[in-house]
């Protein structure tokens, strides 16, 4: 009878592991990446997506090669990205990394495999003296 009793708390202590194992297999989530790595990231990367979380005046002010702006602010933010290609790589910024993370977050959740978030975001991309589109 002991012995039943310790495999059955073996199990039960086991079960959450392996459903936790199960689950996130597959998935890549998000990857922070240094201003160096996501632009080696980014220009060895075909068919992607480059988002801009930053509101429109930021933008303005200059902003990544063919990005795409969704203001994360927008109150239809989620509804916004969850329109984009999801099997696309996403590469995603905002001005200081803040809300390019909890982008991010909401990427993966919606099912988005490969997400990469700028570290530093714009200003440590304008400060590291990459390119910028005006």
């Amino acid at each position: 009878m002991k012995a039943i009793t310790m495999k059955i708390i073996r199990i039960l202590f086991l079960l959450p592991v392996i459903v936790l194992t199960v689950s996130c297999q597959g998935q890549t989530g998000v990857q922070k990446l240094t201003v160096d790595n996501f632009e080696k990231k980014l220009e060895a990367t075909g068919n992607k997506i480059v988002l801009d979380v930053r509101t429109a005046d930021e933008f303005k002010d200059g902003h990544l090669a063919k990005a795409t702006m969704i203001d994360y602010y927008s109150s239809d933010f989620k509804d916004q990205v969850n329109q984009l290609d999801k099997t696309k790589p996403v590469f995603v910024y905002c001005a200081g990394g803040v809300r390019s993370g909890k982008a991010s977050s909401i990427l993966s959740q919606l099912g988005f495999k490969e997400v990469y978030d700028l570290q530093g975001g714009f200003n440590a991309w304008t400060a590291a003296r990459k390119p910028v589109e005006r």
